[in-house]
């Protein structure tokens, strides 16, 4: 008994090994994401049918599939702010981007999908931060291609329909100063290197500029950061939406803000876009056949999906019809969990796979249907961003109708 005990730990020990889940890298073993296993890793919450049932009701509206789905899956302290709205007390949005690459896929679309439905829902304002000097730091990359990338990132990121009158895109190269840039220097000086080791898991040899980032991601959070928009409102609470692998920085934010007499922000977090290879991964940037770009044609999105989309259908057409399909792995179905906004519509595929009636080809089909409107309506509001467009949100400017 003794043995099996030994070995079961072992085991374990193991599969902890392989996940891997931190703001630079997201990997895990055959089984995937254990999301459960991060829930209390992190210790985030479990983000509950009581909550979704509540942003509708306070919303008037229906909560986003994201929600419905279960795709955003954990937070922190999102009552808090459910709370303070309805009592009529508001609060702001951040979110942000680390351009890396010259397009976004679909993957970086799902925080801003999201964050546009919280900003419609809850008519609050919005401040999005460009990180070009993490994407320096962590990249091979110069701070002119850098802020290149970052510029070209913002334009996707406007066609994603945000309201200009309520949001604020800034780079980190272009803004960081001034009072921002106080509350970083407040931020750093509460968190010791070794804490941040712990946090990051930074080595000796790493530079030191990896090791001074995190107060640049973190004090967002902080109102005073921004005192053209939110001047004389330093307790004004924030809601962050972000993949899980952002949690870290915000871990960090939170133990420090209640010591330099701010709000601890709210977060809210999703789940990861798969690579089209499975779950055991995110979408990568950095493998074209493991991603949809936004700048992907038709044809390339259909090529993708049926080349590389990992399927949970059977071997042979007999066995599928006998046995159905494993939806647990099939990456055409975690897509259209994301993507296929009819929830009926959805659930008969479901059921038509998992019980063998409906094949692998056919579903991809669906799927290749899908991501090329939802690609080909990104590319038509992108054509019509202008370069004026990025400068009226990048000024540094007052958003006078920022809570109406």
């Amino acid at each position: 008994m003794a043995e099996q005990g030994a070995e079961a730990v072992r085991k374990e020990e193991e599969q902890e090994q392989e996940q891997v889940v931190n703001p630079w890298e997201v990997s895990a073993g055959k089984g995937g994401i254990d999301y459960d296993k991060l829930v209390d890793q992190f210790g985030c919450q479990r983000l509950d049918n009581a909550l979704v049932d509540r942003v509708a009701r306070l919303t008037g509206r229906p909560p986003h599939c994201f929600l419905r789905r279960g795709l955003f899956f954990a937070h922190r302290d999102f009552n808090d702010i459910l709370d303070l709205y309805e009592k009529g007390e508001k609060f702001y949005l951040y979110t942000g981007r680390g351009p890396s690459s010259e397009s976004l896929h679909l993957g970086h679309l799902i925080p801003f999908m999201f964050t546009k439905y919280l900003q419609e829902a809850f008519k609050v304002p919005l401040v999005i931060q460009l990180t070009d000097d993490e994407k320096f730091y962590w990249k091979n990359l110069t701070i002119e291609e850098s802020k290149r990338l970052a510029r070209e990132n913002a334009k996707d990121i406007i066609a994603c329909g945000f309201d200009v009158e309520r949001t604020f895109i800034f780079t980190d190269f272009g803004y960081v100063g001034g009072a921002f840039y106080e509350n970083m220097a407040r931020v750093a000086r509460c968190v010791t290197y070794n804490k941040a080791v712990g946090i990051f898991g930074f080595s000796p040899e790493d530079h030191i500029g990896k090791c001074t980032f995190p107060p640049v991601q973190a004090v967002p959070s902080f109102p005073s950061s921004f005192p053209h928009l939110f001047a004389g409102q330093d307790q004004l609470r924030c809601l962050i939406p972000c993949a899980i692998d952002q949690d870290p920085y915000f871990r960090m934010t939170r133990d420090v803000a209640p010591r330099i007499g701010y709000q601890k922000p709210s977060l809210i977090e999703s789940r990861f876009f798969p690579a089209l290879q499975g779950e055991n991964t995110k979408m990568s940037a950095s493998d074209a056949n493991s991603a949809i770009y936004v700048t992907d044609s038709a044809k390339q999105i259909k090529t993708k999906v049926n080349k590389y989309a990992f399927s949970g259908g059977q071997d042979s057409i007999e066995l599928h019809r006998k046995l159905g399909a494993n939806l647990d792995v099939d990456v055409p179905i975690k897509y259209l969990n994301f993507f296929l906004e009819d929830d009926a519509e959805l659930e008969h595929i479901k059921k038509e796979y998992k019980e063998g009636r409906m094949l692998t080809g056919e579903v991809k089909q669906r799927l290749i249907a899908v991501l090329s409107e939802i690609v080909a309506r990104h590319q038509r509001a992108r054509a019509q961003v202008t370069e004026e467009m990025v400068d009226a949100f990048m000024a540094v400017r007052p958003l006078p109708n920022m809570f109406s």
